[in-house]
């Protein structure tokens, strides 16, 4: 059985975190077979804005941007191999020191064809969204005025799902309404 951590709060008042259900839930007969939290492998993912994109002066495929990923600071270069890298795309960008998980790489400041780049923006396949790797992610002119805020909590990404082992005995927690019933009960 999976269940995110919304829906079980829509059946049950709780401030209990992760590890602390999780706990609860293995007590009471109910082993957690895994959680997924998107906040631990995506949290450093932020919205920003390309400011002005050109031509890289040393290779044809790439592009040399100017990326706003914090309001009121002066922009970061990028060096982006995407088609649709252009200026006022507002998408998804990964700092320096963030593990990319779609590649398995983590971003380090090296120079691409003698530019050095800042961090990286983003394909939907690099966050394990979807196969999609055409380009990169292109978010509707809306989220400009959300740059700098954590990609997941404004796409609403950040709930957490627990997948829960059930036993032929226990029907009444194949919906979460049992389940939030069952740890109701357990305090």
């Amino acid at each position: 059985m999976k269940f995110t951590l919304s829906w079980l709060k829509d059946h049950l008042e709780t401030t209990a975190g992760v590890a602390e259900l999780s706990t609860k839930l293995s007590a009471i007969g109910l082993e957690v077979e895994s959680v997924d939290d998107p906040a631990a492998k995506l949290g450093q993912f932020r919205i920003a804005r390309v400011v002005d994109a050109k031509p890289h002066p040393n290779a044809d495929r790439l592009r040399v941007a100017q990326v706003e990923i914090e309001k009121g600071k002066p922009p970061v270069e990028v060096v982006c191999g995407a088609p649709n890298c252009r200026t006022g795309l507002v998408g998804v960008f990964a700092p320096l020191g963030t593990y990319i998980p779609g590649t398995g790489l983590t971003l380090e400041k090296k120079p691409v064809r003698g530019i050095v780049s800042n961090g990286m923006l983003c394909s939907e396949r690099e966050l394990e969204l979807s196969d999609d790797h055409q380009g990169i992610i292109d978010l509707a002119a809306d989220y400009a005025g959300r740059i700098g805020e954590r990609y997941i909590d404004v796409m609403g990404l950040a709930d957490p799902v627990f997948e829960v082992k059930l036993t032929p005995n226990r029907p009444d927690c194949t919906g979460v309404r049992g389940i939030a019933r069952d740890l109701a009960a357990a305090g």
